[in-house]
């Protein structure tokens, strides 16, 4: 099945099916059948297929909005529970494997360090995580992989969050020194924008698209002339599970430098735009 197309209607089907199943749940903390669902969703979405959801019509929007919300809700619980786990290990840092979608970040991670590198940003002194959440995975890996003189700031709205980040890292020293976590809205920053040289936001930072169209505008506002916005978008039935930007509305004044979509089980797509010099 997985090489062949699904056909839309037969997709469409399948996934508000399971989106009915996973709203009768009474918790969405991880569980066998919690797992199950969602990796049966996450599946169903990475089968190629011809759907454009930006077309479904408004009850059918509404119902995808309601899934990302409930995925958005599940990633964090499950995030929050390895983490927590992780921390209580003796070197959490060598245990993040045990997270079961740390593959998937390796490749995205790779993927997003590479289309960087491309664009002429192999080694930034400065980059600033919006929404890095309890399992940072992202700055680990880039940190520990790929940009090992980089320092990283890791913003997220949630003290605990941010409190457990802080232990995973602990552990070690060198990247203690490289990496913070700072507990703010994305909104409240401003000045402080200008010292990064790119900027990752998290596909889950602006769920609707009225949110997601104004925390885009407040980063080029504040952002550096010449400095890097690295945004995770969604594609084709992958946007089941996480919010779209559009790339021709949603960042307007920003130049585009690339826009990448993967057709493996990596699940974001990545845009890469740069904030022009005035």
């Amino acid at each position: 099945m997985e090489s062949q197309m699904i056909p839309v209607d037969l997709l469409i089907s399948y996934v508000f099916q399971i989106h009915t199943n996973i709203s009768k749940l009474e918790s969405l903390r991880p569980s066998k059948q919690v797992n199950a669902l969602f990796t049966q969703l996450v599946n169903l979405c990475t089968i190629p297929s011809t759907i454009d959801v930006r077309v479904l019509p408004q009850d059918l929007q509404l119902k995808r909005e309601s899934l990302i919300n409930l995925c958005g809700q599940a990633e964090g619980l499950m995030e929050l529970e390895f983490s927590t786990f992780i921390t209580k290990t003796p070197k959490p840092l060598n245990n993040l494997n045990l997270f079961p979608y740390y593959g998937n970040y390796i490749k995205l991670a790779k993927m997003e360090y590479n289309i960087l590198a491309e664009n002429g940003s192999m080694s930034p002194k400065k980059v600033a995580f919006v929404g890095s959440g309890p399992m940072p995975l992202t700055s680990l890996v880039l940190a520990n992989k790929h940009m090992k003189t980089t320092h990283f700031d890791n913003f997220d709205l949630d003290e605990k969050a941010n409190r457990l980040a802080r232990r995973i890292v602990a552990s070690d020293e060198e990247l203690e020194k490289r990496m913070k976590f700072v507990t703010k809205d994305v909104m409240e920053l401003k000045e402080c924008l200008g010292e990064y040289d790119c900027i990752f936001l998290a596909a889950l930072v602006g769920l609707s698209r009225d949110e997601k169209v104004k925390i885009l505008g407040h980063l080029r506002k504040y952002m550096k002339e010449g400095g890097l916005l690295l945004v995770r978008s969604a594609n084709g039935a992958r946007a089941f599970l996480y919010p779209i930007v559009e790339v021709e509305h949603d960042l307007v004044g920003f130049e585009v430098l690339c826009v990448f979509h993967p057709n493996d089980e990596v699940i974001n797509s990545v845009v890469l735009v740069r904030k022009p010099f005035t």
